[in-house]
């Protein structure tokens, strides 16, 4: 159940892509924002695009776009194209792995939490997180708590 960084940083990238649109977003760009490594987001870059994601754009203004509306885009489907299986344990995905599948007092219970993990990020798209980053931005902008009296010397 160890979402690697791979994974978190392809979700954010997303996201910033998606921020950005209709406008081509360099590479670059993300990962100066994201503080993320230019090398390392190239190669998950490549993944998202073979998945279809996104989709480079060639030229002066050139970078990623993404592949389709952010509203068809599932955090579930990003995670699983990166990370691959996101079952808990092993026999889930493959039952024949397990002598005791089918037979163990634990399997129901990572059923449950296999179905509940990928419950919330299929429901949660790319247009969910993109509106949560404006909402962060935001509060950013808006002093949340009045500053405290400042006092003066006579």
């Amino acid at each position: 159940m160890w979402v690697s960084t791979k994974a978190q940083y392809g979700l954010r990238a997303l996201v910033e892509i998606g921020l950005r649109q209709p406008e081509a977003v360099p590479l670059k760009d993300v990962a100066d924002v994201q503080g993320i490594s230019q090398h390392y987001l190239e190669q998950i870059a490549a993944q998202l695009r073979r998945s279809g994601f996104i989709r480079s754009v060639r030229g002066a203004k050139g970078g990623y776009k993404l592949g389709r509306p952010v509203e068809r885009i599932t955090a579930l489907e990003v995670v699983e194209a990166l990370e691959g299986s996101l079952a808990p344990v092993t026999c889930l995905e493959d039952p024949q792995s397990c002598w005791q599948t089918g037979h163990c007092s634990t399997e129901i219970l990572w059923k449950k939490v296999d179905d509940a993990m990928r419950g919330v990020l299929q429901q949660t798209t790319l247009k969910d997180l993109i509106e949560e980053r404006k909402q962060i931005e935001a509060r950013k902008l808006v002093q949340l708590e009045p500053a405290p009296p400042v006092a003066y010397s006579q």
